[in-house]
């Protein structure tokens, strides 16, 4: 496997990381513990040596599930997860960035992960309701305290990220980005990101699943699959942007390779800072994700991308109006 930088701080990770919230939160079909322990271990014998989390996921068995499967390897990986949201009841109940809080959550992952510190944590959403220098400072305090590496933020607008690198160096960036999600091109994220010398990891980097071309408008999203509250997931949205896979899909017939994998390699082409983190529930996604580091795409490739993508209008935002306001950007 590859490896890449995030930021100045000389971060290494896998070119490819995973995400794991999707293997038991957010979607409809979960894995047990069991097979979720046996998918992260599998990563692993694949060289991936990157693994995000965050409490609010399960709210806290995605955690456990990715502590016990890392143990055997503990020197041999980066953990990432993430505060910032109270949890009630066992429910997220809305933000939560106070330096207190952030003290909490930190000692109540280290537990769960059965680690000593935390590689990477981040803010997983910004906190209107506390100063970002605030957080920058309670992060730069647990990482003086050994108890965490390095410090993220997932979601923020450009001056949050300046204003919180100037307390604390910002390793990396956690936002969403892919080739039906462009905002950090035009947002600043990108800029920043090279202004400051900070690692970018996309979330999200297959569209949810909708540029692995699995999906159609005639699929059906089962019960308390977050997806059936997005606008691009409706019918009409996902019949509208099957143009976008479609492009995908006649690159990789030249390629010889899958949607899936021309459009991580895509992001990848974008800057040697970035590392997606593809997240899936199956041995064989888990491997094709992975392949996509050896797709070569030319100046040539990402050109005729560039000028077929920008024909192409995406419908629907990528979330209702409600999580959009929560994103800081």
């Amino acid at each position: 496997m590859k490896k890449r930088i995030l930021g100045k701080t000389g971060l290494e990770v896998s070119a490819i990381g995973f995400g794991c919230m999707g293997l038991d939160f957010g979607y409809a079909s979960k894995v047990t513990k069991q097979e979720g322990v046996a998918l992260i271990r599998q990563a692993v014998d694949r060289g991936v040596t990157f693994f995000d989390t965050a409490e609010v996921y399960g709210p806290f068995t995605n955690e456990e599930m990715v502590g016990e499967a890392l143990a055997p390897v503990r020197d041999q990986v980066v953990i990432a997860t993430k505060f910032g949201f109270n949890i009630a009841d066992g429910k997220q109940s809305g933000l939560n960035s106070r330096p207190e809080h952030i003290r909490n959550v930190c000692d109540a992952s280290l537990k769960r992960l059965g680690i000593e510190v935390i590689d990477l944590f981040y803010q997983h959403r910004v906190d209107p309701g506390v100063p970002i220098e605030d957080v920058a400072g309670a992060v730069k305090d647990l990482i003086a305290a050994g108890k965490v590496r390095h410090f993220g933020l997932s979601e923020p607008g450009p001056q949050t990220v300046r204003r919180a690198h100037s307390v604390q160096p910002v390793t990396t960036l956690q936002n969403e980005y892919s080739l039906w999600t462009r905002g950090p091109e035009t947002n600043g994220i990108l800029d920043v990101c090279e202004e400051l010398g900070i690692g970018l990891v996309p979330y999200s980097p297959l569209g949810k699943g909708f540029l692995t071309g699995a999906m159609s408008k005639d699929t059906k999203l089962g019960e308390g699959d977050f997806r059936a509250i997005l606008p691009r997931f409706t019918p009409q949205a996902m019949e509208k942007n099957q143009a976008l896979v479609d492009l995908l899909k006649s690159i990789a017939a030249e390629k010889g390779g899958t949607p899936a994998q021309i459009a991580l390699a895509w992001l990848s082409a974008r800057k040697p800072w970035i590392v997606p983190i593809p997240g899936t529930t199956k041995l064989h996604r888990l491997e094709e994700n992975l392949a996509s580091v050896d797709v070569e795409l030319t100046q040539a490739d990402l050109a005729v991308i560039e000028k077929a993508a920008a024909d192409i209008q995406i419908e629907g935002e990528r979330y209702p109006e409600q999580l959009l306001k929560a994103t800081g950007l």
